[in-house]
Order: structure tokens, then sequence, then C-alpha cells
């Protein structure tokens, strides 16, 4: 989503004539785009502004400007205390005020005075999240989450959910075919409960059938979403995703534990039973699929008897990858406040047993796999090697083959000949 949003920004500078800086040395504005969602992005965060400052304090001692604006989920949730922690910062920029970037950029273009930005501004959809000359790209459908996962601070720093006018998402689904993008990622926050009420109902299932009849009319070849929670994973969505092949065979379907009694702790809004009966009916209806997840250990009163649930859930669904993680206490949710705190060291033990386990479930997956064909989208240069080209699957797996940069972005029939860690060795099908 940050990536997305980032590129609305940055289509809203050239819209208005500016142009990318070499490096910070250079530049008249640095944007930086911050996420909330772990302690470890916002210190990340932190370290790029204290960096920034510097460059701009080094920059006024030379008679030059420098407008330094903070935008995103930390701008949201810190709002003038990140001013008042860093002085150097021109604009704190939270979620819903992006529609009045283009008031800052024409107050540096005209040198005058900084701005006074509306502190209660309505959010408001970019036209586009289109990066230049790029063959996959994101488009957001909605923004903001009602769930309030005791342990998530993305409902108080996104907001409540608003869907996007399904008019404006075909618009720039069309558009993004017609710049040449095969890709397309449709976004959210809770990406399935999708809403849109005007003109009648509609759910995210008829969305995705809107979706892929825009994209096989435009030139665009694949489609994918995140992120889905189960409780809105409805059978038509999964009908949908099962009659058009469009659609890649990959759902990522965060499940966060296998405890029924840490996810009402959690306040998930659904039971371990509902997740498995969910991962079963999707495999029922698309076999070829693969399914990843998120998975967060070390939650306050968990128990070694819930560990092992969220072990056993591993083990029955077998995920092609999980993103991994112990609990960090966030303030303002409800799990802040929560007794039965895990110790680090538990946690990092507990942890690394989950991590253990789907190693072992990613290693014997891919093992299975050598040998398919595949038809997959080229996507870069691999970082060890320029001779070799970085490919995705629809199943979301990586793999190398030999070829020239020209091919980026093309579409290749491949045989997986191969593993090499995690990614796949393969040979083109000529």
């Amino acid at each position: 989503m940050n990536s997305a949003e980032s590129a609305a920004l940055h289509l809203a500078c050239r819209e208005r004539g500016w142009t990318a800086a070499d490096d910070g040395e250079s530049a008249d504005l640095v944007l930086i785009n911050t996420c909330s969602v772990r302690i470890t992005a916002e210190q990340r965060a932190f370290g790029r502004i204290a960096l920034y400052a510097s460059i701009k304090k080094k920059r006024l001692a030379g008679g030059r400007q420098l407008t330094l604006v903070i935008a995103g989920c930390m701008a949201e949730r810190m709002g003038k205390a990140l001013k008042k922690q860093f002085p150097a910062v021109d604009y704190v920029m939270g979620t819903a005020a992006r529609s009045q970037f283009s008031l800052i950029l024409e107050a540096v273009e005209k040198n005058t005075v900084e701005i006074a930005l509306d502190e209660t501004p309505q959010f408001s959809f970019s036209s586009s999240h289109l990066e230049e000359g790029q063959f996959r790209s994101f488009v957001p459908i909605m923004h903001g989450c009602n769930n309030f996962c005791s342990y998530c601070i993305v409902p108080y720093v996104r907001g409540r959910e608003i869907s996007r006018d399904p008019r404006q998402i075909a618009a720039e689904i069309r558009l993004a075919g017609e710049r040449g993008v095969k890709e397309i990622t449709l976004l959210g926050q809770n990406v399935n409960s999708y809403h849109w009420e005007e003109g009648g109902a509609l759910h995210f299932a008829g969305l995705l059938r809107i979706a892929a009849k825009e994209a096989a009319q435009s030139g665009v070849r694949r489609l994918r979403f995140l992120s889905a929670n189960p409780k809105d994973f409805s059978p038509e969505t999964i009908q949908v995703m099962a009659e058009n092949p469009m659609f890649c065979r990959h759902v990522h379907l965060c499940v966060q534990h296998g405890s029924n009694r840490i996810l009402a702790a959690m306040n998930r809004g659904y039971t371990r039973e509902h997740y498995l009966s969910l991962a079963g009916e999707i495999r029922s209806a698309m076999p070829e699929i693969s399914l990843s997840t998120d998975i967060l250990v070390g939650f306050p009163g968990e128990t070694e008897e819930d560990l092992e649930e969220t072990l056993a859930l591993m083990e029955e669904v077998q995920f092609l990858y999980a993103y991994m993680y112990h609990f960090n206490p966030r303030e303002g949710t409800t799990a802040y406040n929560l007794p039965g705190r895990i110790s680090e060291e538990i946690k990092r033990e507990r942890l690394s047993r989950v991590i253990h386990l789907q190693k072992k479930h990613t290693a014997m997956l891919l093992k299975r796999r050598i040998g398919a064909r595949e038809m997959i989208l080229i996507e870069g240069i691999s970082r060890k090697n320029a001779d070799e080209l970085v490919t995705r699957t629809e199943r979301d797996e990586m793999v190398v083959v030999p070829g020239p940069s020209s091919r980026i972005g093309s579409f290749a029939e491949l045989i997986l000949s191969g593993l090499q860690g995690n990614t796949f060795r393969a040979k083109e099908l000529l």
C-alpha cells in the first residue's frame, strides 16, 4: 500500500513539472512516506528523518533550501509531536491529508512561508498509482480497517474502512493496461471487505468480476489481491477466482495464530476450525493454488499448548511461506495493557520453532514442483548475476532463468529445473 501511495505522490509531483533528484543532497524537496505497522518500521523512519534533517542543516548553512515532508501512518499517529521531535520537518502529512500534497508543492514552488494543512481532512483516493514504465501495478480498492484486532495499530492510523468507487477502479485498470501493465494487484488493509452501495450493493466478488473484465479488455493478463481476512472470504470470491484463470493461483490468507483462545483475545473474528475449513474450500476449488500467511507468536497469555496448536495448524495447511514475528506491544492498542506478557527469551524461542517448521514446509513444497511447466512474468535482472533474470510464478514462487534484460516485462514458458535455496532455477521452453 505504501508503494502504491508513494507512486501516486510521485505522479502528483510529475504533473506539476517536478523531476526526481539524483540524491537527497541535490533535492529541493524530500518526502518520507512512513509505516507504523511494526515498531521496526518506525525506527527506520526515525533514522531516515534524522539523516535528512542533517542534510537540511548543511544545505541551509550554504544558503540553499530543502523542504522535508513526512507522510503516511507514522505522520498520522504522531502528528505535531513528530515536528516537535524533529524541528527540521516542514510538513507532517497524515494518511488522510495526501489530497493536500499539491498545496505543499505550490508553496515550495512559490517559495512562500509554510502553509497550515487542514487538521481534519477527508480521505480521498488518488486517480492513479501507476509508476512510469512499470509492467506491474498496484490498484488500491479500499482504505482503512474496522476490525480492531487487539494488537494492531492500523485502524488508528488508517481510520475506518472506505471503499473506492468501482468506476474509478475500472478506469485505473484500463489506464494501466493501455500503458503496458501485465499484472495488477488489488490492495486494501482488509481488501475483501470491499463494499459499494451506489447503484446497488457491490461486494468484493462482484468487484473481482469487474476487474477481470476490464483487465482482459485492456491487455492486463494477471490479477492478484492483498490482503485478505479469513472472516470476510466468501464462497462467491472462491467461485470467481476458480472460474477465471486471470486470477493468480496464490492467496495470502493471514491466520495469525492456531489457538481459538488466542484468536479470540486477538479479536480476529474467526476460529481455527473456520480457517481450516476455508483453506480446504479454496484448495478444493483450485487444487493448484498456494497459500501463504502471517503468524504472530508470544501474544500475552500464550501458553505452550497454544503454540502447539499453531504448529499443528501449520502442519495441516502447509503454507508456501509465512511472515512470522513475535508480539511487540503497540501503545494505544487493546493488547498493550493485557496481562500475561511473555518474556523476550520465550518469544524468541517460540518464534524460532515456528520459523523452523515453516522452512521445512517451504523446502518440501518447492521440491515437489521441480519439473513443472510454468508461464511466468519476467520481472528484472538478478542481483547476483547480471546474465540472469528474476521471474515469479502464479503461485508466488521466485524463479531465476538465463536471458537478456530486453525480456523484462514479457511472459515466457519455463520448466522448473532445480532449486537454489528457495529460488527455482529454470529453463525456457522454446
